[in-house]
């Protein structure tokens, strides 16, 4: 655990993003398992702090992702891997009614 002169890897984080996709009919279950696999590869990256991606209970078609990057390099590269670019772009979008994101940036400690 963390102590007062050791920083959590989670604090030097410089991007959040906030993001929503909402599977087309018939697609969330496609869209869920893309997300599952996303999740595993992205994981793996340099860089990637945290990827958390969820299902609401109440619409089973929309999810919401967590992403959390050490840096915008991180990001940038992580949008330049084939997993981003067969899973994402090739596979997910596609299948999806929208898609929102929202960067982040955290808020300097008081």
């Amino acid at each position: 655990m963390p102590n007062s002169t050791t920083a959590s890897p989670l604090a030097a984080a410089t991007l959040a993003l906030a993001a929503t996709w909402e599977a087309r009919a018939g697609e969330a279950d496609a869209v869920a398992d893309i997300l599952r696999r996303m999740a595993v590869a992205v994981r793996a990256e340099p860089g990637v702090l945290r990827f958390e991606p969820h299902r609401s209970p109440s619409n089973d078609h929309l999810f919401f992702l967590y992403e959390l990057f050490a840096d915008e390099a991180a990001f940038t590269a992580h949008q330049q891997t084939d997993h981003f670019k067969s899973l994402v772009v090739e596979q997910g979008l596609p299948r999806l009614v929208r898609r929102e994101r929202v960067p982040f940036t955290p808020l300097a400690a008081a």
